[in-house]
This record gives structure tokens, C-alpha cells and sequence, in this order.
């Protein structure tokens, strides 16, 4: 083994509590590189960091250190991306403090190796000379915003448009600065038009099947089963969908058909929702007491990118998935065996009735989602490759 190596790991959430996709990204990269390596996570973040989130990250890095932004700046920084062409996103995380506070840490620590994650924090190291550079680009931003820019009808969809374009060049020009580059998903890297992306790697997100594993002593108390930020629009939508659009279809043939919505920060929308057959529970400590009680997790979403969490979760938990062909683009789960394929409200309503009529081939999807996880998104393979990718 390779002597261990300095890595500056930039991000732009505080990681933890895990109730976001690209936290949960950045929790285990670090927890498994650090294995191997002395990892220094540096955060730019509009969030204070908690006596709990400090105590979970001292564990798994060799330095943690927070730059808390203030809203002035912010501000400040959004009004110059309007008139500079940057993404609003890039201004909103960059401003000239925390650009110094990066630097100096850089200087301090004398890195091996700087990983940065998502391009929005690409700013910080663009002119960083001498040391290796590696972007995780996660997710295609400008594919996400083009969806909600196609989706919308009033202001938004001329600011989603803005930003679609401007993170369509950003994520061409920022690419030449970093010597490695990484996304989640195939389906995320084909979105890129640009020829140099055809060098982007592509790596996984992945899940711990020991601890997401089903409990068959807690009994099951809802049909369907929906997780996520529930204050993400592409989240929001689904439930939407699921509530207003493929329930009632449903409930003509299984008026008792009950769905559990449960994840951190739910919007009004997702709020209102709430009813005798529909839970919505807000942020739960233990996102596996929601899959324990959870017979079918139907994902309809129809915007957003990268590789779904909440379905690699589910199927390492052994239960049956419905989703969309756009999320399993990424997923890359045989339809049919591993996945179930829904196109429609009324498709959807029929795959949920076909599975909670016929328990075998539900016990068949869920051990095709399970055997799919195990052999492609283990936390330990998709670090390993990182780590080749790194040169490390």
C-alpha cells in the first residue's frame, strides 16, 4: 500500500447530520479515505456547525474546519453573478473571506492532494497551482436546472434559465483547472456537450448494507413508502404526483392504501399533503425506522439528477422499488427483476396494485434491488476507485 497522503477536502454543507444526498457523498468519502489517508474537510457554509456534527467529523477527518458566511456577503456576491455570467450558485458560496481562510489552511496543512466537491466550490482552488487537483462534479446542475426551467411557468422559469445557461459554460471552463474529475452517474456525464467530458469518471454513490438492513420484527404499517429533503423540488414534485395524481387511482380499487412521506425539512406543499391515509413525518433521527415500516417505495421523479439515495437505501433494506425510467437511468437496475417502471399515473398505480396483490413477486423485486446493491454500490469499492482516479 502507498504511503498515506494530505487531502484538503473542500465542500459546501456542514455533512453532517445525513439528511441530504450530497452530505451523505461527502460523509463516507471521507470516513473511507481516511482509512488510508489524513483527510482535512474545509467547509463553506451559511450554517453554524453543531456540538453534534463536530463530535460525528473529528471521528472520520484529521482536521475539521468551518467558515461560517453571512448573509451580507451572500448577497453581495448573487447581485455580482447576475451581472458576471457566474452561476448564482458559485456566487452564492464564494466570497473573498472564506477565499482566504482556503488559503490559508492550504498553506498550513502543505496537502498531497486537493478534492473538491461540486463545481460551486471550484473558485476557491481554480488558481491553485503545484498541488493535484480533483473535482465531483456529483451531480449535472445544468441538466437539473434545464428540467426546472421546463417545468415552470412564471419568474422562476426565466431564472432557471439564466442559470441553466450559465452553469452550461461554468461546467465546461471550470473542467481545465483540475487534473481529475468525477460525476455520479452516466447519465449525468452524457448531459455535458463539451468534448473534454468525455474524461470525466464516472463514481457512484454507495450505502452501508449493514447498517441499512431489514428489521423483519418491526411490522409493517404503511403500502408505500416515500424519503428524501423533503424541501427539494424534485422531492416535492413526486409527492405531489404520488398524492394528487396516482393515489386516487389506488384508492378506486385499495381504499385503505396508506403512504408514509418521511424526510428533513418538509415544505408546506409536502405539509398540506398530510391526511388519514398519508403521514408526513418531518425529520426522523433514524431514517430506518420510516423504511422499517414502509412495504413499497414508489419514486416518481421526473426532474433532478445523479443516482437516488433513497432507492439504494430501499433496496438494501430488501423492499420493493417503482420508480422512474429517468432515475434508473442511473441506477442501472434491470427492469422488471431488480426495479419496477412506471411512465405514467395510471402505470404506476397499476405496478403498486400488482405488488401489493401478489406477495411473491414483491419478495422476488425486493431481492433483485437487494442483490443489484450488493454488487454494485458498496461504500469500499466506490472509495477504492476514488482513490485510483486520485492517483493516490
Amino acid at each position: 500500500m502507498s504511503k498515506r497522503k494530505k487531502i484538503v477536502y473542500l465542500c459546501s454543507r456542514i455533512p453532517y447530520p445525513l439528511e441530504k444526498g450530497d452530505k451523505l457523498r461527502v460523509y463516507h468519502q471521507i470516513k473511507h479515505l481516511s482509512k488510508n489517508h489524513d483527510v482535512y474537510l474545509c467547509v463553506v457554509s451559511r450554517e453554524k456547525l453543531s456540538d453534534g456534527a463536530k463530535d460525528a467529523l473529528e471521528k472520520i477527518s484529521k482536521g475539521l474546519y468551518v467558515y461560517q458566511s453571512q448573509w451580507s456577503s451572500v448577497l453581495a456576491n448573487l447581485m455580482v453573478s447576475l451581472f458576471s455570467g457566474l452561476p448564482f450558485q458559485v456566487g452564492y458560496f464564494y466570497n473573498s473571506g472564506a477565499d482566504l481562510y482556503i488559503k490559508k489552511i492550504i498553506d498550513r496543512v502543505k496537502p498531497d492532494h486537493v478534492f473538491v466537491q461540486l463545481l460551486r466550490m471550484a473558485e476557491y482552488v481554480k488558481g491553485l497551482n503545484g498541488i493535484p487537483k480533483t473535482l465531483d462534479y456529483m451531480d449535472s446542475f445544468s441538466m437539473g436546472m434545464k428540467r426546472r426551467e421546463q417545468s415552470e411557468k412564471s419568474i422562476k422559469k426565466w431564472l432557471y434559465g439564466i442559470e441553466n445557461r450559465n452553469l452550461e459554460k461554468y461546467e465546461e471552463v471550470i473542467f481545465s483547472y483540475f487534473d481529475h474529475h468525477m460525476i455520479i452517474s452516466e447519465q449525468d456525464k452524457l448531459s455535458f456537450t463539451f468534448e473534454q467530458a468525455k474524461k470525466i469518471e464516472v463514481v457512484p454513490n454507495g450505502v452501508n448494507t449493514d447498517f441499512f438492513a431489514p428489521n423483519p420484527n418491526v411490522q409493517k404499517k404503511y403500502d408505500l413508502l416515500f424519503t428524501g429533503n423533503m424541501s427539494y423540488p424534485p422531492n416535492v414534485a413526486a409527492v405531489e404526483l404520488i398524492v394528487k395524481k396516482i393515489l386516487p387511482i389506488i384508492w378506486k380499487l385499495k381504499p385503505s392504501c396508506s403512504l408514509l412521506i418521511a424526510g428533513a425539512e418538509p415544505s408546506a406543499a409536502v405539509k398540506s399533503l398530510a391526511g388519514e391515509r398519508v403521514k408526513v413525518t418531518g425529520w426522523m433521527d433514524d431514517i430506518r425506522s420510516a423504511y422499517y415500516e414502509g412495504s413499497i417505495c414508489l419514486t416518481p421523479l421526473n426532474i433532478g439528477t445523479g443516482l437516488q439515495n433513497k432507492i439504494l437505501e430501499a433496496m438494501s433494506m430488501e423492499i420493493p422499488c417503482i420508480t422512474s425510467k429517468l432515475a434508473n437511468n442511473a441506477l442501472q437496475a434491470l427492469p422488471g427483476k431488480q426495479v419496477l417502471i412506471g411512465n405514467s399515473p395510471k402505470e404506476y398505480a397499476e405496478l403498486v396494485i400488482t405488488l401489493i396483490d401478489n406477495p411473491e413477486q414483491r419478495r422476488a423485486i425486493a431481492l433483485g434491488g437487494k442483490e443489484h446493491v450488493l454488487e454494485h454500490y458498496h461504500w469500499e469499492s466506490v472509495v477504492a476507485k476514488m482513490e485510483q482516479i486520485m492517483k493516490l
